[in-house]
């Protein structure tokens, strides 16, 4: 430890031995901007994407095809192993029906996969991780479904495609050995990641649940997709809310500044009753070089801080003032004042950042292209501000959209729902705990984790196990806000602390949205 990073660390610990926590509501200008932290990080971005397992972007790393006429990635010759399908002959001895086999930048638009709780649990048959094709598989009609049907959930892109994920990894840090918390699709991937539980949940609405809470019920374990339910954008009949704390209250406990941003969350209409008030998110985008049109921009069950009232912008308002202080908006907010946050010095202490639908990743709706496009706009937009020197970028991923992956989870969370769990046995994923809730099995699928911070180890795979709940574990920690209690994972998930090296500066870095490759590079 440096004596630099030692003085730090003494500033952080005689601070909060003298800290008063502000009360949530107090004046925007006595808000805490930073506060005192356990590391230099001073701002941390999540940027939340959608539905891809960590083989389907990092199956082959570092090895990329290089066609001609697409983007070429050349790995440095001292990039280190990943766990990946390189390991064990996996490419061509593959125990699936289908091989793995390399999807194509021409052809990027893919069909969505089956992703809820159970059909992924079957997939992996006991860990066998063999029955990907007939469980989660789906053909769809775009240029790389119509030959191969079901078997396209075995296809995998490399960093002719998904090159700027690449070339982060290659500058900064990559796990391999990051799963979602639980089973299940984005809006049990998004209550993991702002609080670490998916349990006391309430359906409420016309329609009957459809398996969307553990054993059908109306309230009790979440293992599905279900709009917000403090949400006026919401386009569904039934509706979830939670009581579970989040990470956005602790924030507010201890009033440091944070902020939810989403594509298309700013209304494009609102309605004024006389006794209600109501948002419309109607807003769409389009991208014909990929194929999608016409795609709603705003996802209501992408959204989990709307889930509790404490923490949700039912009507969609705007801020009355810089963002990331409770006001009016409550913390959530419109993409676009994400970039502007960076461009005008007001970022928040923690953002966590949902991409429109068109650039999300989510198959069906968005494709690699147009999410590299936005990921690299956004990662860009920091590497090039003064926020640099003290922030940490993770992009992280709600589920897998039940693509393969060869990497068996290990099981922190046993559940036994007779009618939804399946991994070890049908109607059991182990033995649901005394006192604990069936529902939960997990971990679940492996997922994507790239760490971009000029203290993020470069070059460097990680392989120490951790899970959506990590994320949060790490914002607890850095700003010492204690554990959100109850059956939040958060108190089991493993630390991302292995992924930086404080006494390292890694190299800024600018690359081509389009591209995905290296425009400036340059050392500190």
């Amino acid at each position: 430890m440096t004596k630099k990073f030692s003085r730090r660390l003494a500033v952080f610990l005689a601070a909060v031995a003298v800290a008063v926590a502000f009360p949530t509501g107090e004046k925007a200008e006595d808000a805490i901007v930073t506060g005192p932290t356990a590391t230099p990080i001073k701002h941390v971005v999540v940027l939340f994407q959608e539905n891809i397992s960590f083989d389907h972007y990092f199956g082959t790393y570092p090895y990329a095809a290089n066609p001609e006429g697409e983007p070429e990635f050349h790995a440095d010759p001292l990039t280190p192993r990943a766990n990946n399908l390189l390991s064990g002959g996996l490419l061509d001895q593959n125990p699936n029906s289908t091989q793995p086999f390399r999807l194509d930048r021409t052809c990027p638009l893919t069909s969505d996969q089956d992703h809820s709780y159970t059909p992924e649990q079957k997939a992996f048959d006991h860990g066998l991780m063999d029955a990907f094709v007939q469980s989660t598989g789906t053909g769809g009609t775009s240029c790389a479904d119509v030959t191969t049907g079901p078997g396209i959930v075995m296809g995998y892109y490399d960093g002719n495609t998904v090159t700027a994920m690449w070339n982060w990894a290659q500058h900064y840090s990559l796990s391999d050995n990051f799963y979602g918390t639980m089973f299940g699709p984005s809006t049990v991937g998004v209550l993991n990641l702002v609080e670490g539980s998916t349990t006391n949940v309430t359906i409420t609405g016309t329609s009957s649940t459809g398996g969307t809470i553990a054993g059908g019920l109306q309230s009790g374990t979440l293992i599905g997709d279900i709009d917000a339910g403090y949400d006026d954008c919401s386009t569904k009949s039934t509706h979830g809310t939670t009581t579970n704390p989040n990470i956005g209250i602790l924030l507010n406990a201890k009033n440091i500044t944070w902020g939810w941003f989403q594509g298309g969350f700013a209304p494009t209409s609102l309605y004024n009753g006389t006794t209600i008030l109501k948002s419309v998110c109607a807003s769409e985008s389009s991208d014909a070089a990929t194929g999608l049109s016409d795609v709603t921009d705003y996802v209501s069950h992408h959204n989990g801080f709307a889930y509790n009232l404490a923490t949700a912008n039912p009507h969609h308002l705007p801020p009355t003032g810089p963002v990331g202080y409770t006001d009016q908006a409550n913390h959530e907010y419109d993409l676009s004042l994400f970039l502007s946050a960076i461009t005008n010095g007001n970022l928040p202490s923690v953002s966590f950042v949902k991409a429109k639908a068109l650039q999300n990743g989510h198959p069906g709706n968005s494709t690699p292209l147009d999410e590299q496009t936005w990921l690299v706009t956004a990662v860009n937009a920091i590497e090039n501000s003064k926020y640099w020197d003290d922030t940490v970028i993770f992009i992280a991923y709600d589920d897998s959209d039940g693509w393969y992956d060869h990497q068996m989870d290990t099981v922190v969370n046993q559940s036994s729902s007779a009618d939804d769990d399946y991994l070890s046995a049908p109607g059991a994923c182990g033995t649901t705990p005394s006192g604990g809730a069936p529902g939960r099995c997990g971990y679940g699928p492996r997922l994507p984790l790239v760490v971009i911070s000029k203290y993020a180890r470069s070059n460097y795979i990680d392989h120490r196990m951790t899970d959506q709940s990590s994320i949060i574990r790490f914002i607890e920690d850095n700003w010492n806000l204690g554990r959100l209690g109850g059956d939040s994972t958060d108190a089991k998930a493993g630390s991302l602390l292995g992924m930086f090296d404080f006494n390292h500066q890694a190299a800024r870095m600018t690359l081509d949205p389009s591209t995905g490759q290296l425009v400036n590079w340059w050392e500190e």
